[in-house]
């Protein structure tokens, strides 16, 4: 669990249609398919349930990314903040989620993980980009609000040891990757635990 007075709430995006995955050859939806013996969507929530954090799964149908946060954050528009989560990144630590959490709670105004250099998710937004994030629409998700937040020196930068960050299933060779990390972290696990 958390110890975040005020946490912010996970914001998990699957309203996408998954377009780049089928044209990639997968069959059906990208969030539906299975990592490990359970839909991928699954294994991100399992994450972000582990994380301790309130959450909000943002599954209508919506016209693009932008749409999806947007309707997202004015439906937890008495939130501390939000974390931005595509839900085809089922290997996201709970600790990353706290991480960015705890970033927020030092007084940035967005916060962003990276794994060995590569920018990734979720990206956290304080409270104050409440409109900027509610306003949004098209396919570009929040990439306008940060890049102006980057401008202005707002963001922070997570240095974390979390392939999970970048890790999304973009196509059935993505999840065939993800499908390998999964059982190299779980194999790592039962190591350490006997």
């Amino acid at each position: 669990m958390t110890s975040l007075a005020n946490p912010p709430t996970v914001i998990v995006l699957a309203s996408g249609r998954g377009e780049r995955f089928v044209a990639a050859g997968g069959s059906g939806s990208k969030l539906r398919a299975p990592l490990a013996g359970k839909p991928v969507l699954e294994r991100t929530l399992d994450a972000v349930r582990a994380s301790g954090l309130p959450w909000h799964v943002e599954d209508a149908g919506h016209p693009g990314m932008g749409d999806s946060i947007a309707a997202a954050v004015r439906a937890t528009a008495g939130a501390a903040g939000w974390l931005i989560l595509p839900g085809d990144l089922p290997l996201v630590l709970p600790q990353t989620m706290r991480a960015v959490a705890a970033a927020l709670a030092g007084g940035v105004q967005a916060a962003q993980p990276n794994y060995q250099g590569e920018r990734g998710h979720p990206v956290g937004f304080a409270a104050g980009c409440q409109a900027a994030l509610a306003a949004l629409e098209g396919n570009f998700g929040a990439a306008p609000v940060l890049r102006a937040l980057r401008a202005m020196d707002s963001v922070a930068d997570l240095a974390l040891d979390d392939a999970g960050v970048v890790t999304d299933i973009d196509t059935p060779e993505a999840l065939a990757r993800a499908e390998a990390l999964w059982r190299a972290r779980e194999a790592a696990g039962a190591q350490r635990a006997g």
